[in-house]
């Protein structure tokens, strides 16, 4: 057992490890840590086999959460608030309460800071799953009588209805005894009724910055508001005017991060042979319940519910909480409140209805014949046959196409040709190398020289040493002579090796590279030492020595005043240093100080010592420039705007992905006619197009430790997009495509938020649709950096549409194209 009762880092090492193994259960309180100390922590204790070197040396201090919250929140008088989109593992980690308690009674907790203690709650619906309640809700609190005086406060999800009404009664003062009734205010015109005062708010489907209404009742026992007519499970919602809205036109409400789901559907429910089939119910005569790779029908059934409800004309929301248990019940992965990419639910869906709706109750097994130099026509012709012998279904009649797949053998020169149905193309981007902009400041080795900070412009997927290269372009001075660093709470939280990965950079780290005599370890003579400026405590007994307190010689000797001519001088007396020197761990910690004799002896250092230089109070206020020292110079960097977007069209979209490619070394291909594996080429073409193509961009790209979001603009015309020069199949037709529907996806990978526009088939207009609400909108709103978009085929009114990162088209097979004539017809 070490001094003070804190025990030996071995066992607490060991206590940590066995009580981070404990498993997640409902009510149980946890703690966020600061990823930055815990490591620190780790490191200290040795908690990884290679951190066995450093056991010992870098005491990780009181437990610091500060980088966790937003700036100026700690200010006193306030409540905490954490940053927003901060990411398990990366910054923060959870902890069990036994393991907090014991963190926080051996290290203790920075002064100002309350620790952050979160429940263990319940997300999914018929798949339960335990998970910290990290972020609470964010309730915007209003009265009836003052809607846009609102007042922002946080719920728990676990909290009940009962418990919001009793704090909007604290927050408004209104007494107990006064009839209240709750309001969900959705958009200026759209209320939903609280009605089940034990309801969590998470079952309750609140989600943040929902606004909540509290209603007084008149004096006369009427209600200000007049009655509001919802579904029994309050699920929808006429306007507060009591009007009707118009069919389609039904917002979603959103069940907790589902906008990516509400997107999805709204751009589905703007197919009208589709929606026609659901709301007609020819999809009671055609659900295929026994079909094992389906649902049994739920998703069907759910999905035609949610269609009779936004088609009625008589809500102007509604809340989609039945498709979303059934698809949560079959696809644990949507069960719960994360945000998900619309394309993963768009796939699922269509696959799901495929199933449900499959007219093949029993499907045969038929042997697929290899080409064999047969025409592509005879084999196109017969894949598609086959394919339809086991699959038809309206999905299949509206979504399906076909592929052409070549493989070419560089050897025998063999062809392969595989015909496949597709369901959606999934596209390249032609983008360049991407790029990203950090801010680093340069600090010269010329101690009379200001730092410099630089915007550079560096590989996305690059290293440490690509950044240096960039930086020496600038400074003019090798990379082999640059330190990269990460400086956290004004310690040196990090020394960047040359070969890390700049994603190890994040866009909020504060890294300064110094310019070195050598690169460290090329001469053992030679060390590059951390060094950290502290101010002596006048009551510390190891800080000040008996000489430096028993006169105020600092003030009056040479060192300190040049100009003094009353100095006291003294032969026998050398006159007190500015500053002395000390030997502490990374992060500049006096508790394992160790002072440098000043005998004249070379000292005893390594690469791995740090050195504080403690100023003497006196000395520090006449001779140390603080402002100077913190002066740095911007470089004309600085002043750079962000780099202007690459702006691509469609067509070089569907150029790159009909491209010759060659297969990877890691993935060959099996030759029959050479018996072996070869680096052969691939080629895909598209024979022909279905009733509904979905075209999805491949717009994220990934490492082992981030999703990156290609944010590229890929253009296409609103109207008359031709796609007859990439199909190849004999009886294709002419193919053009005119926007009806888009789907947005706004923000990065973390922090996203989706959106829809569609053409209403009744009116012929453009709407954009929000989670519950529903604006009229323009076509040219549709077209922009985040949004692409949804094509007709004019000939056979097929359409498309697609957004940043997927593309769903939607489409009508009927052949009078007169008979829709929203659509443009040419």
């Amino acid at each position: 057992m070490a001094e003070g009762g804190v025990p030996d880092l071995e066992i607490q090492k060991k206590d940590i490890d066995n009580l981070l193994k404990v498993s997640l259960k409902k009510g149980d309180t946890w703690y966020l840590i600061d990823t930055k100390w815990f490591k620190q922590w780790k490191k200290y204790v040795g908690y990884d086999a290679w951190d066995s070197d450093s056991v010992g040396e870098e005491s990780p201090g009181p437990v610091d959460n500060k980088n966790l919250f937003k700036e100026n929140s700690l200010t006193e008088g306030q409540t905490p608030k954490l940053k927003e989109h901060m990411i398990d593992d990366i910054d923060y980690i959870l902890v069990p309460e036994e393991a907090w308690n014991k963190l926080q009674g051996w290290y203790g907790l920075t002064e100002g800071q309350e620790p952050i203690a979160r429940k263990v709650i319940q997300h999914g619906l018929f798949v339960r799953h335990c998970k910290v309640e990290v972020y609470y809700l964010d309730l915007k609190l209003c009265e009836n009588s003052q809607p846009d005086k609102q007042i922002l406060k946080q719920f728990s999800r676990t909290d009940t209805i009962d418990d919001l009404e009793k704090e909007m009664r604290r927050t408004f003062n209104i007494d107990e005894k006064k009839e209240v009734r709750l309001w969900n205010r959705y958009t200026t015109n759209t209320y939903e009724q609280l009605t089940k005062p034990d309801k969590t708010l998470q079952d309750a489907g609140l989600y943040q910055g929902q606004v909540i209404v509290m209603e007084l009742k008149n004096v006369d026992g009427t209600w200000p508001r007049q009655a509001k007519s919802t579904s029994s499970n309050s699920t929808a919602s006429l306007r507060s005017d009591g009007s009707s809205s118009r069919q389609g036109l039904c917002g979603l409400s959103n069940l907790g991060n589902t906008c990516f789901m509400n997107s999805v559907i709204q751009c589905m429910s703007n197919v009208p042979l589709l929606t026609q089939y659901f709301l007609k119910r020819n999809w009671i005569e055609e659900i295929n319940e026994n079909n094992p790779l389906g649902m049994h029908g739920e998703i069907a059934r759910s999905y035609a519910e949610l269609i009779q409800m936004m088609w009625s004309g008589k809500h102007s929301y509604t809340a989609p909480r039945n498709f979303k248990y059934a698809v949560g019940r079959f696809a644990p992965q949507f069960s719960g409140e994360k945000q998900h990419d619309c394309h993963d639910l768009m796939a699922f869906l269509l696959n799901g209805l495929h199933e449900e709706l499959n007219r093949i109750r029993q499907k045969p097994y038929i042997e697929m014949r290899d080409a064999d130099g047969r025409s592509d026509e005879v084999v196109a012709a017969e894949a598609w046959y086959i394919y339809r012998l086991r699959n038809d279904s309206i999905i299949v009649d509206i979504f399906h196409g076909l592929y052409k797949y070549a493989i070419h053998c560089p050897e025998c020169s063999k062809i392969s040709v595989m015909f496949d149905p597709f369901c959606y193309l999934s596209l390249p981007l032609p983008v360049k190398k991407e790029e990203r902009q950090i801010d680093v400041f340069w600090v010269p080795l010329n101690p009379l020289e200001q730092p410099v900070q630089f915007k550079l412009t560096v590989p996305k997927m690059g290293c440490i040493a690509d950044m240096c290269s960039v930086l020496a372009e600038y400074v003019e001075v090798k990379p082999e002579y640059m330190v990269v660093t990460y400086v956290y709470s004004f310690r040196f939280h990090k020394f960047y090796a040359q070969d890390e990965s700049l994603s190890h950079i994040m866009d909020r780290d504060d890294t300064f590279i110094y310019q070195v005599p050598i690169t460290s370890g090329d001469d053992p003579d030679q060390l590059v030492l951390s060094i950290y400026l502290r101010e002596q405590s006048d009551d510390s007994s190891n800080n000040v020595t008996d000489e430096e307190k028993g006169s105020d010689s600092i003030s009056g000797s040479d060192q300190t005043s040049e100009n003094s001519e009353d100095s006291v001088k003294t032969d026998n007396v050398k006159p007190p240093r500015l500053f002395r020197f000390t030997l502490v761990n990374s992060y500049g910690n006096t508790d394992m100080d160790y002072k440098l004799n000043d005998d004249g002896k070379p000292l005893k250092l390594n690469s791995k010592s740090y050195v504080a230089v403690d100023w003497h109070p006196v000395a520090r206020k006449r001779f140390y420039n603080e402002s100077a020292a913190e002066a740095f110079e911007q470089h004309e960097t600085m002043k750079m705007k962000t780099q202007k977007k690459q702006v691509i069209q469609i067509n070089d979209c569907l150029e790159l992905f009909t491209t010759t490619e060659k297969l990877g070394a890691q993935d060959p291909w099996y030759c029959s006619k050479c018996e072996k594996h070869q680096q052969a080429t691939k080629k895909f073409d598209i024979w022909s197009l279905p009733n509904v193509l979905i075209i999805h961009l491949k717009r994220f790209s990934y490492d082992r430790y981030r999703r990156d979001k290609i944010d590229t603009l890929v253009e296409f015309p609103t109207r008359g997009l031709d796609m007859r020069k990439y199909v190849f199949g004999d009886n294709s037709g002419p193919l053009l495509y005119d926007l009806i529907a888009v789907a947005n996806h706004l923000g990065g990978p973390s922090g996203e938020h989706y959106t829809a526009y569609g053409k209403n088939c009744e009116d012929g207009k453009w709407y954009y649709f929000d989670d519950s609400s529903v604006s009229e909108a323009c076509e040219e709103s549709c077209v922009s950096s985040v949004a692409v978009y949804l094509n007709e085929n004019v000939s056979k009114t097929w359409k498309n549409i697609h957004c940043l990162n997927w593309a769903l088209s939607l489409g009508l097979a009927d052949q009078d194209p007169h008979k829709f004539c929203y659509f443009h017809c040419r």
